[in-house]
C-alpha cells in the first residue's frame, strides 16, 4: 500500500495514511480536540479509528489519557500500530482489531476489553448511507465513507456499551445526520448537545458533534457552535488553536448527578 507521511497539529504528530482512499483530516482532530480531560489517569475508547488520528491526538493532547483504537480493516491496523510507535506512544495507546458493529461478548474478552471501562468514547463513523451516491473507487475508502442505514444506531450501542456510567460519548458525522444521531443516542445518553461547525460564518453546518452522558437525565440542548474559516478562506484564531496548537475544543455537555445514578 503507498502511504503519506503527513503533519497534524502543526507537525507535533507525523501519521501514516493511505496516499489513496479514505483520509483522516479536520474532522479527526476537531474531535479530538472535544475530549475533556476527567483527572488522572483517565481511559478513552476511539471506535472506528482508522489510522489513529483521532485517538492519538487525545493522547498527545492530555497526558494523562490511555487511549484504545478499534478498527476492523487489518491494513488500517497496521498502520495505526505503526503511527503508535513512530510518536512514542507505545506507552499510553493499543490498537485492537475488531468491528464495531458485530461486538460479541466473546469478541470482548479476546481483545481484553471490559465493558464500561472507559470515560470518552468517541467516534467519527462513515458519513454515506450504503447505496446512496456513487460508491468510493478505492475500496478502504469506500468501506469508510458507507455504511448501511441501520449500523448508526449499533455504533451508539457500542458507545454506550463501553461507556462508564456518566462516562463521556462524541460523535462526529455530517450536519444533516443529527436526527439520527439523537435518535440513536437517546436511548443510551442523556444530557445531549449538538455543537454545528461551520466553514463560514453565516453558512449551514457542514459536521456536528453531538455528545452525551451517559446515565442522564439532563435534556437536549444546542450549541453555539464553532467556525472554521474566516470571510477569507483562513482558519479562525480558535480553529488555528485546536489544528495547529492542539489546543481544546470546548464542548459544551449536560449534567449528570446522583439522582441519575439512583433512578
Amino acid at each position: 500500500m503507498s502511504v503519506t507521511d503527513d503533519a497534524f497539529l502543526g507537525g507535533r504528530l507525523n501519521i501514516l495514511q493511505p496516499r489513496q482512499g479514505y483520509r483522516a483530516g479536520l474532522d479527526a482532530v476537531m474531535l479530538a480536540a472535544a475530549v475533556e480531560v476527567r483527572g488522572a489517569p483517565f481511559r478513552v475508547l476511539d471506535a472506528g479509528a482508522g489510522v489513529g488520528t483521532a485517538g492519538l491526538c487525545v493522547a498527545w493532547r492530555c497526558h494523562q489519557a490511555h487511549v484504545v483504537l478499534v478498527e476492523r480493516e487489518p491494513a488500517l491496523v497496521r498502520l495505526a500500530e505503526e503511527n503508535i510507535a513512530r510518536n512514542g506512544l507505545q506507552d499510553r495507546v493499543s490498537v485492537v482489531e475488531a468491528d464495531v458493529t458485530h461486538f460479541t461478548a466473546a469478541g470482548l474478552e479476546r481483545c481484553s476489553l471490559a465493558e464500561g471501562s472507559f470515560d470518552h468514547v468517541i467516534a467519527n463513523p462513515p458519513y454515506h448511507a450504503e447505496g446512496a451516491g456513487t460508491a468510493a473507487r478505492d475500496e478502504l475508502k469506500a468501506v469508510a465513507h458507507a455504511m448501511p442505514g441501520a449500523q448508526l444506531d449499533d455504533w451508539w450501542r457500542f458507545l454506550a456499551r463501553m461507556a462508564k456510567p456518566a462516562g463521556n460519548a462524541l460523535m462526529i458525522h455530517k450536519a444533516s445526520a443529527l436526527p439520527d444521531m439523537i435518535e440513536a443516542a437517546k436511548r443510551r445518553f442523556g444530557g445531549l448537545v449538538a455543537t454545528p461547525l461551520f466553514s463560514r460564518a453565516g453558512e449551514p453546518a457542514h459536521r456536528v458533534l453531538l455528545g452525551g452522558i451517559k446515565g442522564s437525565r439532563a435534556e437536549f440542548g444546542l450549541d453555539a457552535g464553532f467556525v472554521v474559516h474566516d470571510a477569507k478562506g483562513a482558519f479562525t484564531p480558535g480553529a488555528r488553536d485546536v489544528l495547529r496548537l492542539g489546543r481544546a475544543l470546548r464542548v459544551a455537555y449536560g449534567t449528570f448527578n446522583e439522582a441519575d445514578a439512583a433512578s
